[in-house]
């Protein structure tokens, strides 16, 4: 009898080591390359061989992801390096940051090469319409710096068609996603990242709570574990993956994916001897 029990003590045991967490990752924004080693991690199976059943959400422009996180609602959450600092500031102390993605923020300002704009500065002293949301860390902290700001500010909604049908509009960008669907649309651009500027914190950053953490530090473990090996991947060889994403996001197209993961690979490499998605 005492064999018995022993034996399926054994057997519970080894189930409970195998059994996987089952979890939600919110995005910021569509799937694109930006977020290409989290669909990696689902397309190559690497979640399933590290015993982790991750469900990713696409979110959109203004989703309050670090809300979302707060509430509970998700497990995990894609935010920028500032917008955590920011939470913190606000209470929410039992938020911390486990990966980032990005080394050098992709964020930019995306201007008509027309306007013959020589420097950041151009874009907030010279009339005409910016859209970004003016909510954003990096966007108050060049609000402050400009002021009084010249051209006029409204809601960007994502995409570029308002930009592309006047001139005298610039927009918000990821260096690495719409400028290259403004170029691939025929349109002469130029971009001013605004890391250059100054200002440059982490970006798409995976944000978990305290918590979590301390209920399970191996299953916070194994997460970082399969985004560094996923992400390493993607970098390498984003193909299939990209496919995946563009059955997602219809907007973008394979030759402007192929691009976009081609173009964000040093701003996600980190120096020295750092790892991905390493902070320091």
């Amino acid at each position: 009898m005492n064999h018995l029990l022993k034996h399926l003590f054994l057997i519970l045991i080894l189930s409970l080591s195998q059994s996987s967490f089952a979890g939600k990752l919110a995005l910021n924004w569509k799937a694109e390359p930006q977020f290409g080693g989290f669909y990696e991690a689902q397309v190559s199976g690497l979640f399933k061989k590290n015993n982790l059943n991750i469900e990713i959400i696409e979110g959109g422009s203004g989703t309050p992801t670090i809300q979302m996180l707060a509430a509970g609602q998700v497990d995990y959450a894609v935010v920028s390096g500032d917008e955590l600092i920011i939470a913190h500031d606000r209470g929410a102390k039992d938020l911390v940051a486990i990966f980032a993605v990005y080394q050098k923020s992709p964020v930019g300002i995306m201007t008509h090469a027309a306007r013959n704009f020589k420097e950041l500065k151009d874009v907030f002293k010279s009339p005409g319409t910016l859209l970004w949301q003016s909510g954003l860390p990096y966007a108050m902290n060049l609000t402050k710096r400009f002021s009084p700001l010249t051209v006029t500010t409204a809601p960007y909604l994502g995409g570029i068609g308002n930009f592309q049908k006047d001139p005298q509009i610039s927009q918000q960008c990821f260096v690495t996603s719409e400028p290259l669907l403004a170029e691939k649309a025929g349109l002469k651009i130029k971009t001013f990242l605004v890391a250059e500027s100054g200002f440059n914190p982490y970006n798409t950053v995976v944000v978990i709570k305290k918590s979590l953490f301390e209920k399970d530090p191996a299953q916070v473990k194994n997460m970082f574990k399969t985004l560094t090996q996923a992400w390493g991947q993607y970098l390498k060889n984003p193909e299939n993956t990209n496919k995946a994403m563009a059955s997602l996001n219809k907007a973008m197209d394979a030759e402007t994916f192929k691009a976009s993961a081609q173009a964000q690979i040093p701003l996600i490499q980190p120096s020295g001897k750092a790892g991905i998605g390493s902070m320091t």
